[in-house]
């Protein structure tokens, strides 16, 4: 039985890795909606719940607080947390951008920060990124910023892994093509996604469990069409 983080977990695929993975774990999920996650616990009463946003100040010490009261050790970390803003370049203000960054990135980075020292060998960290921020991939007029966030996340998680090598800690980064979530409905209404967030969680779930055994410091496309 596993120590499990997952950020972003109140809705899509975070709320539905949560679910998978609590049936044999222990899992820890960290959103900013409370009142949601709180539903997905009375589904799962074995499932802890945390407030969490990571934009605000003082992240590192707060999320470290929060974290130990749990666990002691966390064995994987799933960082889902996604911030996305719909707009042509020439409309996108400095708070879009600073929004989409404090979360994708910065946010991604600090939870890193505070969950590796509780880390040991054979743990995994799992990035979720997206084929926008996949080099050569085809990419959409709007996301200009959301892309760049994901490219950052993409490079981060491969610098990381070299980081972690001798701790034996694996990164890995899923480029996640598009899945039916709220977050994706909001940005592009009348889309249909040919994955549903329930299947998306399917394989992440697997991956995150396993893939550390063969794969380390990689970006790998998961998605229905070639780049």
């Amino acid at each position: 039985m596993k120590n499990i983080i997952i950020t972003g977990a109140s809705s899509g695929i975070g709320a539905a890795l949560a679910l998978i993975l609590a049936e044999n774990h222990n899992v820890l999920l960290l959103a900013r909606n409370l009142a949601e996650l709180k539903k997905l616990q009375a589904q799962n009463p074995r499932l802890r719940v945390e407030a969490l946003d990571l934009t605000r100040e003082n992240l590192g010490p707060h999320l470290h607080s929060i974290i130990t009261a749990h666990f002691s050790q966390v064995d994987i970390l799933i960082n889902n947390a996604g911030k996305l803003v719909n707009k042509p370049v020439l409309e996108i203000t400095r708070q879009d951008m600073e929004q989409v960054f404090a979360t994708n990135v910065f946010g991604l980075i600090e939870t890193c920060q505070v969950t590796i020292p509780l880390m040991k060998a054979g743990a995994h960290i799992v990035n979720i990124g997206s084929m926008g921020g996949f080099q050569g991939s085809v990419k959409f007029p709007g996301l200009s910023v959301y892309s760049s966030s994901k490219s950052a996340v993409a490079g981060f998680s491969e610098c990381l892994a070299e980081e972690l090598k001798e701790q034996k800690i694996a990164v890995n980064c899923l480029a996640l093509g598009s899945a039916q979530t709220e977050m994706l409905g909001e940005a592009f209404p009348g889309y249909k996604a040919p994955v549903s967030a329930a299947e998306m969680a399917e394989f992440i779930t697997d991956f995150s469990l396993n893939a550390n055994r063969w794969i380390n410091g990689k970006t790998i496309p998961v998605s229905l069409s070639t780049p």
